[in-house]
């Protein structure tokens, strides 16, 4: 499937692991043969298991550029040599995800791991819910007028909502 999408286009393409919400893992063993394609380039990788991701960097080497598909584990994936974050975190705290991002590149690894250890919280608020309906609801509170989720997705719960309010506080983007 991956393979005849890409083939059929001229354009990168980024592949996104994501079993939890796809029941499938694209497994380190497929995703060095998809990367033999000249036109995929990266994997959007949010399996959540580290082993996995190394696995993925030796297999694939500089064949397959990998980024963090979860905002919890952005610094562990960029020591495994993740080129970035392909982010949820960033919708409500844009430049903070840049800043952690160009800290472990720049070298500062311990200012890096500081801010992630710093937005887990936040993360963990993030995710408290299917996505998008807490990034979209943190966004509206936030004033940015993201607008509601579509059918059949609805508005996060009360205790949700709660636990996003005290997040973005602590975090402090609301006052």
């Amino acid at each position: 499937h991956y393979k005849a999408i890409a083939q059929s286009v001229d354009l990168p393409c980024i592949l996104y692991n994501v079993p939890s919400r796809t029941g499938c893992n694209l497994t380190p063993a497929t995703l060095a043969e998809l990367a033999k394609l000249p036109n995929i380039n990266a994997v959007k990788e949010a399996s959540g298991n580290i082993a996995q991701v190394a696995e993925i960097a030796a297999l694939c080497g500089d064949e397959l550029n990998i980024y963090s598909g979860n905002d919890d584990q952005i610094v562990p994936l960029l020591a495994l040599g993740g080129k970035g974050v392909i982010s949820v975190l960033s919708n409500v705290a844009p430049q903070f995800t840049h800043d952690l991002c160009a800290k472990w590149f720049a070298g500062d690894t311990a200012g890096s791991l500081a801010m992630q250890l710093q937005a887990m919280p936040l993360c963990k608020a993030l995710f408290a819910d299917v996505n998008p309906i807490p990034v979209k609801w943190a966004m509206n509170r936030l004033g940015w007028q993201a607008g509601a989720c579509r059918l059949p997705l609805v508005e996060p719960s009360p205790a949700v909502q709660q636990q996003l309010e005290a997040a973005l506080r602590e975090f402090g983007l609301l006052k």
